[in-house]
């Protein structure tokens, strides 16, 4: 049993997992019937632990291979193949000598690039530039993949970063491998729902077609109560559930911060107590109190016209048409193209994000602070 029932980075286990019965009983019968989905969310309500919790289910973890992708933070088609054969190494390390040779006899190109350590297991230790041909060592991945022991299933997290690239061919490349790989399936998430429309619906591009849609929605509060009365009850701890009323309403229902939350909570609530509704401002202060040098550093090492745009949305909260005159002269910026210029740039970087023509901080908890600390507004 955790210290901490409240997860806030990566997957324990079911047991620490809320509810999404309907969700994973769905993922997974898609996957045994030999489709690809493309699962899609805002970022932070827990889609790479879906994921997880899927591919930890008896039915899929004792008969076949699982890999779990992370591409966010790849530039291009190499980077992505690199990423690609770590997490394949990775997840076949403990299957076996048999399993995970077949693997590196595959990988002619980079044989030389993997290393063994003291317990004689494989470790991806390919270096900057040693993918001098990517689709090479992707033809190797894919010949793997069809070729292995047992079925396989592989995510690829934050699928929409192809779109980055500058290389036009890599949705195509990856198409004919994937078509013609019947032993694997795959899930595509993303976080950015624009772009990965593209990608799937668009008559015009080699993914379409060619997946499951689904849209990801966050957990409701009554399952998400329940979840959270029962970790404190087990522990001897009791829960005003209002608590979790207002942290749906201030968080939007995103797990992740609100998942922060409840482990401060859980921290500060004594054996045999309760936690409170009053108890909340102070475990976002917390929260915030912990973050202040990583969002001071965030803050300095940022461009002034991109900081001061940064700033002037998050005085709004959700702010519209930021790139009219009147925004620009209600904050004091330079002028609307410079406002446009640094909007684009914050929008590369995820320090902001756009709903339905709405523009916010994306990091919940660093428009808090920026309220609190910056700002002056003591009422957030």
């Amino acid at each position: 049993m955790l210290n901490n029932p409240f997860i806030t980075n990566g997957y324990a286990g079911p047991e620490y997992f809320c509810d999404r019965k309907d969700e994973t009983r769905k993922i997974i019968d898609l996957l045994v019937n030999e489709n690809n989905l493309a699962l899609m969310s805002p970022r932070r309500i827990g889609k790479t632990e879906l994921i997880n919790h899927c591919f930890n289910q008896p039915e899929i973890k004792q008969d076949y291979y699982t890999f779990i992708i992370d591409i966010y933070s790849t530039s291009s088609v190499s980077d992505l193949v690199n990423v690609f054969g770590k997490s394949i190494i990775d997840g076949l390390r403990s299957k076996g000598k048999k399993v995970w040779e077949k693997l590196i006899q595959t990988l002619a190109s980079l044989r030389s690039e993997i290393s063994f350590d003291i317990n004689g297991l494989p470790v991806w230790s390919v270096g900057v530039g040693a993918i001098t041909n990517p689709e090479v060592t992707l033809d190797e991945i894919f010949t793997y993949l069809q070729q292995a022991d047992k079925p396989c299933l592989v995510a690829i997290d934050e699928f929409q970063q192809i779109t980055y690239y500058g290389d036009n061919r890599i949705e195509a490349l990856l198409r004919t491998y994937i078509q013609r790989c019947t032993n694997a399936h795959f899930i595509f998430s993303g976080s950015h729902r624009h772009l990965m429309g593209e990608i799937f619906v668009s008559p015009s591009r080699p993914f379409y077609q060619s997946v499951t849609l689904m849209n990801l929605k966050t957990l409701t509060v009554e399952k998400y109560s329940e979840f959270a009365s029962e970790k404190f009850e087990e522990r001897n701890k009791h829960l005003e559930v209002e608590i979790i009323k207002e942290l749906f309403n201030r968080f939007e229902g995103v797990t992740s911060y609100i998942q922060r939350v409840m482990n401060v909570l859980f921290l500060k609530t004594p054996q045999n107590g309760t936690c409170s509704k009053g108890m909340l401002d102070d475990a976002i202060n917390y929260i915030l109190d912990m973050s202040s040098d990583t969002y001071e550093t965030i803050l300095r090492q940022m461009a002034e016209k991109q900081r001061n745009t940064f700033l002037a949305i998050a005085a709004e909260g959700k702010a519209r048409n930021v790139t009219g005159g009147i925004f620009a002269k209600k904050h004091h910026l330079p002028s609307p193209s410079s406002v446009n210029s640094a909007v684009k740039g914050l929008l590369e970087k995820d320090f902001i994000t756009e709903n339905d023509g709405a523009y916010s901080v994306y990091d919940q908890f660093f428009s808090l602070w920026i309220k609190k600390y910056v700002l002056g507004n003591t009422t957030d």
